[in-house]
């Protein structure tokens, strides 16, 4: 029947399935991000566990799905360019009244990646670069409210608690907000501000997860801005403010590489990762989009930032600094703070196990509580490179111990399938560098990540230092998980 549809009519039914299919993704995800309030007001934990696991299986679920709808609507047409090019336009046109378009340009990529095995990218067919300079579409509400500082840093606190209104009462609302007052205060003193607050900028969506919910946005005293976030609990006797948040580098944790994925409702999640950006600037956009569930556009994201690293800079790669490891072999770029890990070929004794296990071990992690002790990883396939950017040392290296994985081509090599993380340090070596102060910090932090694991059922298996990390914040975290076990 398709030969009988001219390749234009073709695309514009396959772009509208496309679209449709990502409507439906969005539609749920959101269905699901939504009952996070009630998860918390009613304290059902089990249920925001459940929640959460659904969400993160929402994607492949419909991906999947649409995928092979699209295989049996282009039927022998499926890998004619031209029919995708046209496909593309007419999907790109579709997005362009959403406030989410950067999140459907994604989710379109997802579905040409599963279909063609692309090296490296392809601009005729996928959205390397987004179509959109601007937003399409303009905001109409603002992703956060503004507070003056007027009635005093009491009142403030009073105002913006009152305004994130839930079922369950608060214990004590004057008293937590007096509390809450006093840290902000001296906080002031500390960064030798003024002492008082002028202004607060507050995201309008409570941020939970766990059994904790979390109001995030920043103050401002005369020149001066901080973050500023309250982590709420929920105990039979009602909500109260577990903590108070005033430190970049605290709220940087709280939205770490290492954390479950947030629960927050809100309509452009464009806006939100913009204003966290100011909040937490050293975050890139990528760990924003990922901290709040979008993962799959935070890899997006990731990748084009890697490029713009690439083409603003002569850096080469190298083999990661630590011990070689006997599961994966390891490489970096020294001025991009990202390592790629590729499976071996064949593990170093005594290590067993083989690809398949490793992989099931990442998406493990990924489905699991990583308790703010795991890094997540970015899985990507046919990523292509500069030949020179290697030396022949590292080719050399990567085609000893991961032929399977690595082509290499007259000017270019070729990555068929590789994890990205965080770079950290490892702890070994953290060790031995540190001053003794640092170093007895970073032993105990080992103790207490291996602690952290337990308490969410998870064993390393294997312990040694070098399998643990130090991040920029002084935290110890795990990153070895062939031997990981529930």
């Amino acid at each position: 029947m398709n030969q009988r549809l001219t390749g234009s009519r073709l695309s514009n039914l396959a772009a509208h399935a496309i679209y449709e299919a990502f409507d439906i993704f969005q539609t749920r995800f959101q269905e699901i991000t939504h009952r996070a309030k009630n998860r918390f007001e009613t304290r059902d934990w089990h249920g925001f566990q459940a929640d959460a696991a659904e969400r993160l299986e929402l994607y492949r679920e419909v991906v999947g799905g649409i995928t092979g709808d699209i295989r049996k609507l282009l039927d022998d047409r499926l890998e004619d360019k031209l029919v995708w090019a046209g496909l593309k336009a007419v999907y790109s046109g579709l997005i362009t009244g959403r406030n989410d378009w950067e999140l459907g340009e994604t989710f379109f990529n997802s579905i040409t990646r599963r279909i063609f095995t692309t090296v490296g990218v392809d601009p005729q067919i996928e959205f390397v670069d987004t179509d959109f300079e601007t937003p399409p579409t303009k905001s109409h509400q603002s992703v956060y409210r503004s507070y003056r500082g007027a009635g005093g840093t009491i009142t403030l606190v009073e105002q913006i608690l009152s305004d994130c209104r839930f079922a369950t009462p608060y214990q004590d609302l004057h008293r937590d907000a007096r509390l809450a007052a006093s840290q902000i205060e001296a906080h002031l003193r500390k960064i030798s501000a003024l002492r008082v607050v002028d202004r607060a900028e507050i995201v309008r969506s409570v941020f939970y997860r766990g059994q904790s919910a979390y109001i995030v946005g920043r103050m401002f005293s005369a020149s001066q801005d901080f973050p500023f976030v309250l982590a709420l609990m929920n105990s039979p006797q009602g909500i109260f403010v577990d903590a108070v948040l005033l430190d970049e580098n605290e709220v940087s944790v709280l939205f770490s590489y290492t954390r479950s994925y947030f629960h927050v409702d809100v309509e452009r999640y464009y806006d939100l990762v913009r204003f966290l950006k100011n909040v937490i600037p050293r975050k890139r956009i990528a760990e924003l989009y990922i901290s709040v569930g979008h993962n799959k556009h935070g890899k997006t994201e990731l990748y084009r930032d890697l490029l713009d690293h690439l083409a603003h800079s002569d850096d080469q790669f190298v083999i990661a600094p630590g011990q070689k490891g006997m599961v994966m072999v390891v490489f970096t770029i020294p001025g991009y703070d990202v390592v790629f890990k590729l499976i071996k070929d064949r593990f170093t004794y005594p290590k067993k196990g083989n690809r398949d296990t490793v992989i099931e071990k990442y998406r493990m992690v990924f489905r699991h509580d990583r308790a703010g002790r795991l890094i997540d990883a970015q899985e990507f396939e046919y990523l292509e490179f500069d030949r020179a950017r290697f030396s022949d040392e590292l080719v050399a290296e990567l085609l000893k111990e991961a032929s399977q994985t690595v082509v290499v081509q007259d000017d270019s090599v070729v990555i068929k399938h590789a994890y990205l993380e965080r770079r950290v340090i490892p702890l070994d070596i953290y060790a031995q560098a540190a001053d003794l102060e640092a170093a007895k910090a970073a032993v105990i932090d080992y103790g207490n990540a291996i602690k952290d694991l337990a308490a969410t059922n998870i064993f390393p298996g294997d312990m040694l230092l070098k399998n643990f990390g130090v991040t920029r914040h002084g935290r110890v975290v795990f990153y070895d998980y062939d031997e990981l076990c529930l």
